[in-house]
């Protein structure tokens, strides 16, 4: 991408002159007057230039990848701030551990570049992927927990006599186990749907139009959505369920699910090839949200 090979010079001019300023005051004497001068003119261009190339960032080339390449600047210019800080707090004696650690963190944010997207197309993969290890592990929590709460008197004791004793806020009832399934069908819908967009936006993403370019940022933002309401949902999911809490994240969740859905149906990525599983997920939203529904209505 055109504008990268200037921002890749940007990140490394400040993380040399990071070093620089931090060995000029790792031991006396101090630097004198006209090199502090020096020393503050080049940490100062070196900081300029960097917040330069981000806004040379066109937004033509995605909202997406601008963003990213926004945090990484701000990590480094923050990291920056941070040791000028520490440097002007710090008796001058020797390289003390916190000007260490500054430093080697201004290193590590400037290192960040060479795992920076080089287009949108990647940068909106780099969403998917965050969001899609996320809904993982909320659902593979899920199942531990469940596994976890057997019930050692389920065989002894009727519904009746379970509801009645006095730990209930420590296991699943059967009724919410039964609300459990569809709850967890759509949070594996929400799997399944990163998943299949992970692949058609590797497969089909172009980042050759602006409509296309666009179309990608539509599918980032709303896919951000969707590991929230799944945490929110399965934490809701937790004893004692409150039902009607459950119902309003599953809600939220299949909406949001419907949403993504909808703008990938949309877009340039969903060929014929992959309108099958679009359809199949629409259902399963559908269905699985039907049953949450019935579930809690018939609780109340």
């Amino acid at each position: 991408m055109c504008c990268f090979a200037g921002t890749g010079q940007a990140f490394k001019a400040a993380s040399q002159e990071a070093t620089r300023l931090s060995l000029a005051f790792s031991k006396p004497p101090l630097p004198s007057p006209d090199g502090c001068d020096q020393l503050a003119d080049s940490i100062q261009k070196s900081v300029l230039a960097l917040a330069t190339v981000y806004y040379w960032l066109p937004k033509s080339q995605g909202i997406t990848l601008r963003r990213m390449v926004r945090d990484a600047t701000a990590e480094v210019l923050g990291g920056v701030a941070q040791l000028i800080e520490v440097i002007l707090s710090s008796p001058l004696q020797s390289l003390s551990q916190e000007q260490l650690t500054s430093t080697g963190g201004v290193w590590s944010s400037c290192d960040q570049f060479t795992h920076l997207p080089r287009d949108n197309q990647m940068a909106v993969l780099g969403v998917l992927s965050s969001c899609f290890g996320v809904v993982k592990d909320a659902i593979e929590e899920m199942e531990q927990a469940q596994s976890d709460s057997l019930d050692p008197f389920s065989d002894v004791l009727d519904d009746e006599g379970l509801d009645s004793r006095g730990n209930q806020d420590t296991y699943w009832s059967e009724a919410d186990r039964r609300l459990l399934s569809p709850c967890q069908g759509l949070m594996k819908a929400s799997r399944a749907c990163l998943k299949k967009l992970m692949a058609a936006v590797r497969g089909h993403g172009r980042v050759d139009t602006p409509e296309s370019i666009a179309q990608l940022d539509d599918i980032a933002d709303i896919t951000k959505d969707i590991s929230p309401s799944v945490d929110d949902l399965a934490l809701s999911l937790y004893p004692p369920m409150n039902y009607a809490g459950v119902q309003m994240n599953a809600a939220t969740l299949a909406s949001v699910l419907r949403k993504v859905l909808q703008i990938t149906r949309a877009s340039h990525v969903c060929t014929e090839s992959e309108l099958t599983w679009v359809q199949f997920l629409e259902g399963a939203v559908d269905h699985n949200m039907q049953r949450v529904t019935e579930l809690t209505q018939a609780s109340v």
